[in-house]
Order: C-alpha cells, then structure tokens, then sequence
C-alpha cells in the first residue's frame, strides 16, 4: 500500500437515515456516531420512495435542526428508476422531483438546476449493464466503493472506467443504513468552511478524493492490495454465514 494519508475536511456520503423506509438510525444519532468517527459533513441520500415536496421540506429543516457547528448534514435524495435498477444519489438546492423517475430526464434536470448526482452501486442488480453513455454528461461521478455492496475493497471495473473519464470524480461511500456499514472510507474536500455550498462547489471543482483508511482509495483497486481486502472480505462473509447457520441451528434445537 502506498501514498500518504490524504489531509482535508472529511465527508461521509451516502448515508439513510429513519426518514428513508429501510433506514433505522435517527439523524441525531447519525450526527453523533459520524462526529465521533472524525467527519465533519454527512451527506444523506434517502430513498424517493414515500417522499413529496412537503416531506422533502420538512426533511431538510429536520436536517438543520440535526446539524451544529461541529457536524453539518446536507440532505439528498437517492432517486430511482420504475424498476428500481438505477440508484443516483442527488444534491444540492432542488425540489423534490418525484419518485420512479426516468434516469435520463431526472439527471438533466438535476445538472440543469446546479445539483451534484453520482451513479451509485453499479454491483447492485448489475445496474451498470444499464448505464447509458448520454448519462456522463450529467453526472458528477460513480461510486468506485461502495460499503455495502462492494464490502472491504472497491469495484475494479469502476476503477477502469474512472481511468478513461477523469472529468468524474470517484466516491467512497457507505450506503449506510445500520452499524454493519460503518467503516473508514470518507470524501476529503480541500474546502476551510464548512457549509453545503462549499461543499457542493468542491464537488463541482472537483476538489475532492476518496479514501480508506485515510489513503487514497484507489489504492485499493491495485494487485496485490486488492486481492489482499477481497479474500479478507470473503473470509469475513464465509465467518458470519456460519455464525448465521449456528444460531438458527441451535434456536431450532431449543424449539424442538
């Protein structure tokens, strides 16, 4: 592993909180247990699914009010599409657009309003089989890692793709919807003040990099690192499924 641990103002993104219909963790508690972890910003993406202007409204003052002078939420949504494929992260100063929207049509509408939108979990249902090359223009970046899909190392194939469009910047996300998810990637912004449109302007500027472990995330992605993070990853799963197996084995016995 090389490079030197990034310096900046660390961001978490792509984070559900209680507000989206899968989520469970309040924003207050968000704040808490990110603020501990060392970010200054939580970029939220909660799911379309059970919003409309009204709630998106209320949404962003619950936002506010979760918010101090040491950790800023920045509310977005994640929009997706009628087959619930393709997931985009989105924000910025927009109102809420609706549900089940057309990829294409959402993303225009997103960039023509100064909003941020990345192209999240391209493992997740092979959604990247469906990625239309018009969609490059619109969008900010791709999730090079994300959490919960892609676990302890990022999606080489994103890492390729990154290769040949450096206009896109490349997100380290969690998609964090419980404490299975917490772990140590992070947006570092060369940004002093911290507030949602300085934040959104690094995006723009491209003033931003992932990292893990407070290296480069990238790093990640290249042998011997990667096989390395792959089999640790496997290894963890193959643990927990027989954990899994254990406990229903003998909660069955006890039944009987």
């Amino acid at each position: 592993m090389s490079g030197p641990p990034q310096r900046g103002t660390r961001v978490v993104a792509h984070v559900h909180s209680d507000w989206s219909y899968d989520g469970s963790w309040s924003l207050e508690r968000l704040a808490h247990a990110f603020k501990r972890r060392g970010y200054r910003a939580i970029l939220t993406a909660e799911h379309d699914r059970g919003f409309d202007e009204a709630k998106w409204q209320a949404y962003k003052q619950a936002c506010a009010a979760a918010s101090d002078a040491s950790m800023l939420l920045v509310p977005g949504i994640e929009y997706s599409d009628s087959d619930n494929t393709i997931h985009v992260p989105v924000w910025g100063s927009l109102p809420f657009l609706g549900e089940s929207l057309q990829t294409e049509a959402m993303l225009r509408v997103v960039h023509d309003g100064g909003g941020i939108a990345v192209f999240a979990h391209p493992r997740r249902k092979n959604a990247m089989s469906y990625f239309d090359p018009s969609w490059f223009r619109y969008l900010t970046g791709v999730e090079l890692w994300n959490r919960r899909y892609d676990g302890w190392a990022p999606n080489r194939d994103v890492a390729t793709l990154l290769r040949s469009r450096p206009e896109l910047l490349p997100f380290a996300t969690l998609d964090f919807h419980t404490s299975r998810h917490f772990h140590p990637l992070a947006m570092v912004l060369d940004i002093d003040d911290v507030n949602e449109e300085s934040i959104l302007e690094a995006f723009r500027a491209r003033k931003a990099r992932p990292t893990a472990f407070r290296t480069p995330a990238g790093t990640f992605a290249q042998a011997p690192t990667f096989q390395a993070m792959r089999f640790a990853d496997q290894t963890r799963r193959t643990g927990i499924n027989l954990a899994r197996r254990a406990l229903a084995s003998a909660r069955k016995r006890l039944r009987d």
